[in-house]
This record gives structure tokens, C-alpha cells and sequence, in this order.
């Protein structure tokens, strides 16, 4: 029997296990708007004064995942959390984070990479 996920399922997988780690999700699949160049932010958490830009990555292996997160979308995730900011002024006084959430299926795992980049 083959299984698989989707990606929304890998997102909804991550933020109950954020959740359950006592971060407050804050934005899911935030797009930045037009002109940007930002692009998307899977997950925007926030835990006491630190706002954490959540990258999800699925893949079938664990060593997939584990090097999934491009160094351009380091960059995508970086601007968009710029401008998620700058709409989100009750933020500008938080600190800033980039983590990774990693879902695999062989071995199944879950892997939360906090200070990812």
C-alpha cells in the first residue's frame, strides 16, 4: 500500500505541532501582495516576543527533506517576512526567526529546525 500526503496536510501537521509546542499561529499561507517579490510564508508563529516565518518542507525520504530548503527560498521566506512586518506593525518590536518544519514518510518523521537560517 503506497502513502502519501499533500503539502497542505505537511502544513496542517506542522502548525498542530507548533501549537502543541505553545506557539500562537499567527498567519498561515501569507501571501505578499503585488510588486513585492516576496512570495509566501507557509507558517507565521509567534512564542513570547519572537515571531517566527515557518518554512515547511515534505518529501517521501528524510534526507530530502533535509536539504529541501533552497537558498532561494531562504531569500522568498526573508523578503516576505519584511513585508509582513511592515503591514503587521504590533510586530516591529518582536524578534525575528526562520525555522523549517520538515514531514517525511520513509522513515515517517517530523523535524522542527528552529534557527534554520
Amino acid at each position: 500500500m503506497r502513502f502519501n500526503i499533500s503539502g497542505k496536510l505537511a502544513e496542517d501537521i506542522a502548525a498542530f505541532c507548533l501549537m502543541c509546542k505553545g506557539y500562537k499561529i499567527v498567519a498561515r499561507n501569507y501571501v505578499t501582495g503585488r510588486g513585492t517579490r516576496a512570495g509566501e510564508i507557509d507558517i507565521i508563529a509567534a512564542k513570547g516576543k519572537t515571531l517566527i516565518f515557518v518554512e515547511v518542507k515534505k518529501r517521501r525520504r528524510a534526507e530530502q527533506a533535509a536539504y529541501a530548503v533552497l537558498v532561494h527560498q531562504r531569500h522568498r521566506v526573508s523578503r516576505a517576512a519584511e513585508v509582513f512586518v511592515k503591514y503587521h506593525p504590533q510586530y516591529q518590536n518582536y524578534d525575528i526567526r526562520f525555522d523549517a518544519f520538515l514531514v517525511s514518510l520513509i522513515p515517517p518523521r517530523l523535524k522542527h529546525l528552529i534557527n534554520a537560517w
